[in-house]
């Protein structure tokens, strides 16, 4: 071997471990003395030499450039000569010592002992032999530098020590991960809680007691249920029992770190565990869901794993509550409720870090590693109207998805965790066969997310004792992994052997434990004690005004013309100095001139008007959406930017905030490009607090399908299945505009066939009056319903929509509007039209254009719940009518036509003809070629004053 090619195989450059020139540079940086000489003066020279961009690099410059150098000159071979000789010197010797180190820091993991099967032998890593490095069997005793180490208080250490420190830390039952992050303080932080305690802080005797209690009690739980119903689905924690020891340790630091509330999202696996055994549900409870009985007072219900739980405990530090949010068997869909609910959570209590309120995400690896919401929601962990001041994260590693165990199959990573690196996450594997490190590895995850307010991951690898569920066979697949399975004795019975060999525990002291459990469960008794069954926090949300609401289309959201106009003007002022763009002055001018009663309102300032009016009267606004500080048709402008930005703060002012001084918060967020996690998120913080009017805004309606998931199985369905409420409102911009197949229809069908119990609201309004009733509607009734609005388009400017500042200060929120031309005689209409949305102004242009003195037109402004009353009584003005005919743009098998029809068969007269005219159906929401939109759109107004689809009507 040439010298060149020794001194690149034993270089601490080579087979990636650069990591360790980076950190040596970020200890430099912050104390030149506490790195090697010949380190110090290459670092030294760095300073008189020009950097990566061709500038002089100085001691404040950003470090990437240096980093990225660092690697150049690496792969060039020439930076390693300049710092160690082929035959290792003891300066030299020096150097790789600390590059060993570094290896450990960050390739460790791969060599931890975390598997408690034992499946595969420890990977080929050669960075981790001192061998590699040219070091010898001679070289174990000789004594070393263990500067930038945290094992020893000393200032030396032998090599053979520092290598069994090494091990000891980073490959034993916990393998860390963390080099991966950015921070160097969040690395040194990390390094020193881990090589301080070797990963292994000392356990008293009576804390190694409670552990084997969760374990007994874990256990416990899954075996008398399996006994006592058989085959019946569970979803069983057995054999990853240490998930309950974690979360008792986790409720506990917690509270003594002033943490006072807790969420947690998880899915099935150990759920009926987490919900008896950490919550306190009494097992009778539980028991009576296994026989079928059900709760009162929900129309639906939902399968036991699915089911969410609260209580109050008494942890360590004091009085915790503990939410387990509803979660249905989509996995990872839980993760933007929780992190929703936890914030609307912390900014009832004004915890702007996030300290007091802890959201908990429980992942199966599968899932963690394959759903795509995850990384969504990650990507909300650290932006401005998401955060939550980090989420721990607990992954239940089965290391088998539904029927594969093998990653190749499962993902494409290492380890199904290394979605987090995208966020920089440090992630600890640990085993849960040693349920004292798993303890220890959610402490320190607790620590660090309280000091740096941050995500973190505890992936607990474990494995599945049965099946994906109780009546799977899943050896089935994987006989090679559940022979290993079928042999191992349990966590709980390798850990009490263990107690028993230290002497904590006598013999039969285990079993003993076993049999006062098994009684418990006999008994149907509460196995956490205590309980807090008489404690109520002071920022718990009072929901009683909401429950058992009847539904009504009345609320009195009429404002006095005189306070109209104050806030119109209010919201129209922008500061002294502050610059707006030339468009957006004459906006305000416009907007001005409309709160002076002077022009009609456009859709823009009544919905601004209702928003001001609701902040004017104690209601906070929280609306979110990926255009909805500028609005994506430009027509909202809640954020206005100064064009001299470098006079104004931030550069933005929002009039909104400043309706008034006691006013309530108004919150405008321009989301992530993302539906699902941020509709997931709005949910979340809506179920959470029922007095904030909560808006997500899809830039266009079809860009909700993103988030159909968080649709059907939350926001239509959670108070039929599990009694939860939600005012969440969700603005589509739906209309056939000509812009083709992806912006054209919010799929209003969708909404309308979910419609049923009164559980939503689907709504199209068509005018500024209305959309200002409807929002306050929503707020001022006491009652919560999900409202799903077809906002349009073009309406947003035609000034027919307009509607003048009267109608604001008189009215509500019209269900029905019948015809307003009083020139239309009820006694003259031979055929009445009747549609929803943007179509109408359409009509009557070309009811005007034809002179069609004998049709009159009905908008259906609420589709969802249907108006009985009032369209029965519009539609009875015109008893001479011979048809009734259904209007729309949507194609025929999309829009509200399959879902209205059997209303208009309802109502229509004997004797009169039923028809639809509107587009044919299609495949597609909307054709992509303008030309053939324009002769559809003519095409469906000659059918609706012309000949169309005639259907029968039997009564």
């Amino acid at each position: 071997m040439s010298s060149e090619k020794e001194s690149s195989s034993t270089s601490y450059l080579f087979g990636g471990n650069a990591p360790y020139v980076e950190e040596l540079y970020e200890a430099y940086l912050d104390n030149p003395g506490s790195v090697p000489d010949n380190w110090r003066d290459y670092f030294d020279q760095l300073q008189h030499q020009p950097a990566v961009d061709g500038q002089e690099s100085t001691r404040d410059q950003a470090h990437a450039p240096i980093v990225e150098s660092f690697a150049q000159r690496a792969r060039a071979n020439a930076f390693v000569q300049r710092v160690a000789e082929p035959d290792l010197t003891v300066a030299s010797k020096q150097i790789v010592v600390q590059s060993l180190i570094a290896a450990y820091r960050s390739l460790g993991s791969r060599w931890a002992d975390l598997d408690p099967l034992k499946r595969q032998d420890r990977p080929p890593i050669p960075e981790l032999d001192p061998a590699f490095y040219g070091l010898t069997e001679a070289d174990l005793d000789q004594v070393y530098a263990a500067t930038n180490t945290y094992f020893t208080t000393a200032t030396s250490m032998t090599l053979r020590d520092i290598l069994k420190s090494l091990r000891d830390t980073y490959c034993r039952s916990i393998g860390a991960e963390f080099m991966h992050v950015s921070d160097p303080a969040v690395k040194r932080w990390l390094q020193e809680r881990l090589e301080t305690t070797l990963s292994a802080p000392a356990v008293t005797p009576e804390q190694k007691r409670h552990i084997l209690q969760q374990l007994t009690e874990s256990e416990g739980l899954e075996r008398f249920l399996h006994t006592k119903y058989v085959g019946q689905k569970r979803f069983s924690l057995e054999g990853g029992e240490s998930f309950i020891a974690a979360m008792d340790e986790l409720i506990n630091h917690a509270s003594e770190n002033g943490v006072q509330e807790i969420v947690v999202g998880m899915a099935h696996r150990g759920r009926l565990n987490m919900l008896v055994n950490i919550m306190g549900k009494m097992p009778g409870d539980l028991f009576a869901e296994f026989e079928g009985k059900h709760t009162q007072g929900l129309s639906d219900g939902d399968v036991k794993y699915h089911n969410g739980f609260s209580s109050d405990l008494s942890a360590r530090g004091g009085p915790v509550h503990l939410s387990l949010a509803f979660n249905p068997s989509h996995l990872e869909i839980v993760n933007p409720v929780v992190e929703g609910s936890v914030r609307a959570r912390q900014e009832r209590r004004a915890d702007a870090q996030g300290s007091q309120v802890l959201p908990v995400l429980v992942h199966g690896d599968a899932a963690f590693a394959g759903q795509g919401v995850v990384m969504e929601t990650l990507n909300l962990a650290q932006t401005r109207g998401y955060g939550t001041g980090g989420t721990i994260h607990l992954v239940i590693n089965n290391q088998i998805g539904f029927t594969t165990s093998d990653p190749r199959d499962s993902r494409s990573t290492l380890y199904c965790t290394d979605v987090v690196k995208m966020i920089e996450a440090p992630v600890l594997h640990v085993n849960g066969d040693d349920p004292e490190a798993v303890v220890f590895a959610i402490r320190l995850a607790l620590d660090y997310r309280q000091q740096f307010h941050h995500d973190v991951v505890v992936d607990i690898v474990c494995f599945r004792k049965l099946g994906h569920n109780e009546q799977d066979t899943p050896s089935l697949t994987q006989p090679l992994m559940y022979k290993r399975i079928g042999h191992h004795p349990g966590t709980r019975k390798v850990y009490a052997d263990r107690l028993v060999a230290q002497g904590v525990l006598a013999e039969g002291d285990a079993e003993q434990l076993v049999k006062d459990y098994r009684q418990l469960m006999e008994d149907g008794q509460r196995t956490i004690e205590p309980v807090l069954t008489d404690y109520k926090s002071k920022y718990a949300i009072d929901w009683s005004p909401f429950l058992g609401a009847k539904w009504t289309d009345q609320a009195d959201t009429a404002v006095p013309l005189a306070e109209l106009k104050r806030i119109g003007e209010r919201i129209t002022t922008v500061p002294e100095g502050f610059t707006v763009h030339p468009l957006v002055a004459k906006l305000l001018n416009d907007r001005r001139a409309m709160a002076r009663g002077d022009v009609n309102l456009d859709w823009g300032m009544g919905e601004h008007l209702a928003f001001a009016t609701l902040v004017a009267s104690g209601y906070p606004i929280r609306i979110t959406g990926q255009d909805s500080g500028r609005g994506t048709f430009t027509h909202r402008h809640a954020v206005l930017h100064d064009q001299n930005r470098e006079r104004w703060n931030d550069g933005t002012y929002i009039p909104l905030q400043n309706v008034s001084d006691a006013q309530a918060p108004f919150v405008v967020i321009d989301s992530v490009l993302s539906e699902e996690a941020v509709l997931g998120f709005e949910y979340g913080y809506s179920s959470a607090e029922p007095n904030t009017l909560t808006i997500w805004e899809a830039q266009f309606g079809d860009f909700v399908n993103g988030a159909q998931v968080v649709i059907d199985q939350f926001i239509v369905s959670g108070e039929a299945k599990w009694g939860r409420q939600s005012g969440l409102t969700m603005m589509l911009p739906h209309g056939y505009e000509g812009q083709g197949p992806e912006h054209s229809s919010a799929r209003m069908e969708r909404f309308l066939q979910l419609g049923a119990d009164n559980n939503i609201q689907v709504v199209q309004p068509t005018s500024a009056s209305q959309i200002f009733h409807l929002l306050r509607r929503q707020m001022i009734r006491p009652l919560r319903k999900p409202l799903i609005i077809m906002t349009p388009k073009s309406l947003l400017r035609n000034k027919d929509a307009g509607s003048p500042l009267s109608d604001l200060a008189g009215g509500s929120f019209r269900p029905v509007i019948g015809e307003v031309d009083d020139s239309i005689k009820a006694e003259a209409v031979k055929r009445v039209l009747v549609c929803s949305g943007k179509v109408y102004y359409d009509l009557v242009n070309a009811r005007r254009e034809r002179e069609a003195k004998d049709v009159a037109i009905i908008r259906v402004e609420q589709l969802y719940p249907f108006a009985h009353k009032t369209f029965e009584a519009e539609l009875a003005k015109y008893p001479k009518a011979t048809d009734v005919v259904w209007v729309q743009d949507e194609p025929q098998n999309q829009g509200p036509w399959y879902y209205v029809q059997h209303h208009l068969v309802e109502y229509v007269n004997n004797g009169q003809k039923l028809g639809y005219a509107g587009r044919q159906a299609s495949a597609s929401p909307a054709v992509g070629y303008l030309a053939k939109h324009q002769e559809q759109q003519k095409a469906l107004i000659e059918q609706a004053f012309g000949k169309y689809k005639q259907y029968s009507v039997t009564k």
